[in-house]
Order: structure tokens, then sequence, then C-alpha cells
């Protein structure tokens, strides 16, 4: 992708839209490769394959989100394209967090901003497949940080 279609596809946040489940290029193979037990559980919740379709933040908000984005919003009212650019640049919106850290992605943001701002949007997306199986499949090494499990 180039830099434009990635920015389209990143949030002002730095949350790699293109990378999530719910993006609209990834969702039907999400949903047909989901177990039975865990499809019915999303159905259960409201959470059909319609409703949740997204076409990421710059394209009409997160479909998971309930209610408004503050960050989006501050962000408008700012006029950045993204967080980084902003005088206030990390805010506590940005704050990582450990509620929820297992499932969602938050706690990347500032890591995702900082990078996009350093090394260009084109190397980060390159890269942040990588940096999302550390986060979420890794474990923590003091002094290396984030690892890879070994495989056999």
């Amino acid at each position: 992708m180039d830099a434009s279609t990635l920015k389209d596809r990143t949030a002002i946040c730095g949350i790699d839209c293109f990378n999530c489940d719910f993006f609209h290029t990834n969702i039907d193979a999400f949903f047909a490769n989901m177990p039975p037990e865990r499809k019915r559980g999303f159905e259960a919740r409201g959470m059909t394959i319609e409703k949740v379709r997204c076409n990421g933040c710059r394209h009409g908000g997160c479909t998971i989100l309930e209610g408004t984005c503050e960050t989006l919003a501050c962000a408008k009212a700012k006029g950045v394209d993204f967080c980084y650019e902003c005088n206030d640049f990390p805010c506590r919106k940005l704050q990582p967090l450990a509620e929820g850290a297992e499932r969602y992605p938050h706690n990347l943001k500032v890591y995702n901003l900082t990078a996009i701002k350093n090394r260009g949007i084109e190397a980060w997306a390159v890269e942040v497949g990588d940096i999302r199986k550390r986060y979420f499949r890794g474990t923590f090494k003091i002094g290396a940080g984030p690892q890879l499990p070994e495989t056999k």
C-alpha cells in the first residue's frame, strides 16, 4: 500500500485499522474462520458481520465503539492527521491500560505513532504485523522487550 492508502487505513490514534479483524477487507475471512461457539457468542451479543464491518475511523468511526471517540473528536478539533502532530502528544487519551490489553491493541498507540513519525508510515506498516504478533503472542524479557515464542 502507498502512504496515502496507509494513512486512510490507520486511525488518528495510531491503531492499524488494516490489521483489525473487523476492517472491511478482513471481516469476511475472520467470520468464516471463527469457531462456531465463538460465532454464537458474537451473535448473542448482537455482533453480526453487518453491524461490526468497519471502514476505519476516518470513514465513519469504529463500529465496536459505543458513542463518540473522544480521541478522534479531539484530533479533528485540533486539525491534526495523527495524534503525534499535536502539541499535547502524548496525552492521557493515549495512556496504556491493563484492562482489555489481552484483546485490544490500545496499548500500541504511542509506539505506533512514534514509529510513524520517526520512520514514516510505509516503513511502520511493514513491521506492524510483527509488532501485533509480539504484543498478543509474545513474552516479555526485561531489557529486551517483547519476544516471539520460538518456533520448533
